[in-house]
């Protein structure tokens, strides 16, 4: 008898998880009906998957090579149905696009002016996702083609340069390097960072604490998890740490938080705001918004400076 697409995608929760009642919580299940799922599984092959323990499950030999097989074949319905999905849009004249943070209108108004000029027939369908955890390409199977600052870099995702901006060091008013009119990267390199949930992506978190011109992860951090930039800027805010961000960004995190200042920093890389999608993507739709930033980027990819006053 074959395998079915529900016991494939029971195994594979329980392998990745360790654990039979995560697994279950993950999947919406009760962890007895997942339990006899997975034995009926064993049953049905004649060998037995998984090892038992006090701490949850392992895999045998046996779960190990199917696992492997397993989510080989999940990954690739998932790629198949998400593409047949993006096409469905595309024969409709629209769009799904992601963003992370302030609103692409702000970020990059000059692109979607100039695409909506050359594709008026075209909808661009708005979607604010959460902050990502996992991997680009994960967080992407939601929409066509994604806008952010500095996403972490996957084998499965093109990216291409929308703009470059300069970075500040945001800063409680209290804080010691509030007085300062500018910064260099060597002044803060051994400052207080906020720590963050280690499900966040590394490049993206990274940024906020100069990892980058680091190579490295920051010394010094809080004993926070942050999982998003406000609870990051809550943590600056309180005094306790600083971060880095693009210009663009600290003048929203000003207006909202006004005991914070941001502090020029001379030297450190700029900061790239870039399209995202699927490698291999099929859709006609986002392949024509690439071009249009693609030859945005060629005529200038900077942006004019930032006011934060």
């Amino acid at each position: 008898m074959a395998l079915s697409l529900r016991q494939l995608r029971y195994f594979v929760a329980v392998a990745e998880e360790g654990q039979v009642t995560r697994a279950a919580a993950k999947l919406h299940l009760a962890q007895p009906a997942l339990s006899q799922a997975i034995s009926q599984l064993e049953g049905q092959l004649g060998v037995h998957l998984l090892v038992r323990h006090a701490r949850g499950v392992s895999l045998t030999p046996a779960g190990e090579a199917l696992f492997a097989k397993a989510r080989l074949a999940l990954a690739a319905i998932t790629e198949a149905d998400l593409t047949a999905q993006s096409l469905a849009r595309a024969t409709r004249s629209v769009l799904e696009l992601g963003f992370l943070g302030p609103s692409p209108m702000l970020d990059a108004p000059e692109l979607f002016t100039a695409f909506a000029a050359a594709h008026p027939d075209v909808e661009i369908s708005f979607h604010e996702l959460p902050f990502p955890r996992g991997s680009t390409s994960a967080w992407l199977e939601e929409v066509d083609v994604g806008i952010c600052f500095q996403p972490t870099p996957h084998p499965d995702v093109e990216m291409l340069a929308v703009r470059t901006e300069p970075r500040v060091v945001l800063a409680a008013k209290g804080h010691p390097l509030a007085q300062r009119r500018e910064l260099k990267v060597a002044d803060v390199l051994d400052a207080t960072f906020c720590a963050t949930h280690p499900s966040l992506e590394p490049v993206r978190t990274g940024f906020w604490r100069l990892d980058d011109h680091r190579g490295g992860p920051a010394p010094n951090v809080t004993a926070d998890r942050a999982i998003n930039p406000f609870e990051v800027a809550a943590v600056v805010a309180a005094g306790r740490a600083i971060a880095t961000t693009p210009a663009s960004s600290a003048v929203h995190a000003l207006r909202a938080l006004t005991s914070l200042v941001a502090i020029p920093l001379l030297d450190a890389h700029p900061a790239v705001l870039s399209l995202v999608w699927r490698k291999g993507s099929e859709n006609p739709v986002v392949a024509a918004l690439v071009a249009t930033a693609s030859g945005l980027s060629e005529g200038d990819a900077d942006r004019p400076r930032v006011e934060l006053s």
